[in-house]
């Protein structure tokens, strides 16, 4: 059954955008090059202390490996404290 993210990353300060851009790019490359990976957005709303995050993996394996991933890289390291206002679904 596949796993569904959305949801915001929202930044309190202009620091903190600015972390996220400096590691967006590669934080990208390296979820979209994940075995189950099947949609990976994080893109920037009106409001640029605000990014839309869209995700979507095959199973709930390959999105908790994603999340471990994730958890252990650069990118957690640069936006450690940013607010994540995510929802995880199982759509059909």
């Amino acid at each position: 059954m596949r796993v569904a993210l959305t949801g915001h990353l929202r930044c309190a300060t202009p620091a903190q955008a600015d972390r996220v851009r400096a590691g967006l790019d590669a934080h990208l490359r390296l979820t979209r090059a994940e075995p189950g990976c099947l949609r990976f957005d994080v893109t920037p709303t009106d409001d640029p202390l605000v990014w839309q995050v869209s995700e979507l993996f095959t199973n709930r394996a390959a999105f908790d490996a994603h999340q471990a991933r994730a958890a252990a890289s650069d990118w957690a390291t640069l936006t450690a404290g940013i607010t994540r206002d995510y929802q995880i679904t199982s759509p059909a």
